[in-house]
């Protein structure tokens, strides 16, 4: 099941979650967010190009959906309901987007009618996921896929303001929130013969089954525990069988 979480049920179910990360500390997240609109007045070619780019797109945009699975350290989802899909105020007639973004996102499923009607407020929510168990927490692994936007609209719901000016410190206050983060991508990217693909040709290669929509952020986000298991599982484990995560702690890809 994918639980849908709107602005009537936000608090009750962020007090599941809290009782569900006790057991459950690993996290895997995806967001969906309007698009990318502009390009910062940096050269392309400089070396904090990315970064500036992802800052003015987060900066200027809206979160449109967050997916949260919890796991266990053997990769057993939490029983019951292994995932929450949250649904932010989003106005096509008010906040700025990408029209391409858009439109994938309503043939994957999206009712932006619901988000503008019944969206979660980001204020509140970045204040129950302050108080969650969720973040500040180093016990609490998250796994996400090539995440560094996804880490920006967290941030942003968060500190409920613009991202640093730079880099360094964007990584600064990411350790702070998220003292422990996975990120496949870069698991593959250390791995010998790179693998070059998103998140759901790796997960066909490692045999890991789809639940729901693609480009929806519930289904995406339990896509991306099973493929870190099957992962870690496969390229990542010591002589005795457990996994070695010390390899890859910490590393955001690109």
């Amino acid at each position: 099941e994918i639980r849908n979480v709107w602005a009537e049920n936000v608090e009750e179910e962020m007090a599941i979650i809290r009782e569900v990360i006790e057991k459950y500390p690993y996290v895997a997240m995806d967001t969906e967010f309007p698009g990318v609109v502009a390009k910062p007045i940096t050269e392309t070619f400089s070396p904090d190009y990315h970064y500036k780019s992802l800052k003015v797109n987060v900066d200027l945009l809206k979160i449109i959906q967050l997916g949260l699975s919890f796991a266990d350290a053997n990769g057993n989802f939490a029983p019951g309901c292994p995932c929450w899909q949250f649904n932010f105020q989003f106005s096509l007639e008010d906040d700025m987007f990408a029209q391409d973004s858009i439109d994938l996102l309503v043939k994957s499923g999206i009712s932006f009618e619901d988000h503008a009607t019944r969206g979660i407020n980001p204020r509140l929510f970045g204040e129950l996921l302050m108080v969650s168990g969720l973040v500040l927490d180093d016990r609490v692994k998250w796994v996400s896929f090539h995440s560094g936007y996804d880490y920006g609209y967290l941030l942003k719901l968060l500190t409920t303001q613009d991202l640093p000016a730079d880099e360094k410190t964007f990584f600064e206050l990411l350790k702070i929130y998220f003292p422990t983060i996975y990120d496949i991508k870069y698991m593959t990217s250390i791995l010998d013969g790179n693998f070059f693909g998103g998140l759901q040709r790796l997960a066909d290669d490692l045999s890991c089954q789809r639940l729901g929509a693609e480009h929806q952020a519930g289904s995406d986000c339990m896509l991306t525990m099973a493929t870190y298991f099957a992962l870690a599982k496969a390229k990542f484990t010591k002589s005795d069988g457990r996994i070695d995560e010390s390899k890859y702690t910490n590393e955001l890809f690109g």
